[in-house]
């Protein structure tokens, strides 16, 4: 996508609008799944951002740290009650800049693959490793699924995301398997003007993921559909994928 940096996808105008539009129903399975696996903590989350996650898990009680390179989105984090109290350094999570070791660390809503190159996700993974306790460990949401594929048309869709009298929001997305680049656009339109929400990832298939941990020294341990733990199949539209050394 010619101009694109990543720092679009999360400015000011994202996270303005970024807590409204990613509200999926699951939040809830998310932090007692994550809460299960941190028992106790600490937890460590990649792509922090404005906090949807880590603020409720930090809520039953577990230390939440945090990475992410998106000043606008950490300070909606710091505006809700609890996110002053935590410890979020900002930089590129592949990098993983931290000291000590965690019970958990994770990583939610596909943001595993802002990473935009195999290198920056297979360092990413190694440096996971490096920061992980012997009894911890490393969950990812997301990875390509057939039933992610069967919803494209040549490698294409067009979505209505919201549709309102005064406004309509709709998502743009195309894929180049030959790089396995994802290139998508959340358009807004509505009496005020036309904005843009643009977002490139590299996605992958969960035996790529597989394959990276390996490389990193770790095994998977579970994977399931959903945060609510139903079975993975050809038919999931979602993938939670938990490693461990």
């Amino acid at each position: 996508m010619k101009g694109y940096e990543p720092i679009m996808s999360f400015d000011e105008a994202s996270a303005e609008v970024y807590d409204d539009l990613v509200q999926r129903g699951d939040e809830d399975a998310t932090v007692a799944f994550l809460a299960e696996l941190a028992d106790g903590g600490p937890a460590l989350e990649l792509a922090i951002g404005t906090g949807r996650i880590a603020l409720p898990l930090a809520a039953t009680g577990v230390r939440v740290d945090g990475i992410d390179f998106s000043p606008p989105m950490v300070a909606k984090l710091r505006a809700k009650p609890g996110g002053d109290a935590m410890d979020v350094t900002m930089g590129d999570f592949a990098a993983v800049g931290v000291a000590g070791t965690y019970r958990l660390i994770y990583v939610v809503f596909n943001s595993f693959f802002n990473l935009l190159t195999q290198d920056d996700q297979i360092r990413c993974f190694q440096n996971v490793a490096a920061h992980l306790g012997d009894d911890g460990s490393f969950v990812i949401e997301g990875g390509c699924t057939l039933s992610f594929i069967d919803h494209l048309r040549a490698g294409q869709y067009v979505d209505a995301e919201g549709i309102a009298v005064d406004a309509v929001r709709f998502d743009l997305l195309r894929l180049d398997p030959s790089t396995q680049i994802l290139y998508e656009n959340h358009v807004r339109v509505s009496h005020d003007g036309v904005s843009f929400n643009p977002v490139m990832q590299r996605y992958a298939w969960p035996s790529e993921l597989d394959l990276m941990a390996r490389i990193a020294g770790l095994r998977l341990q579970e994977r399931w559909g959903g945060w609510n733990r139903q079975a993975f199949t050809a038919n999931s539209d979602n993938v939670v994928s938990v490693y461990r050394k």
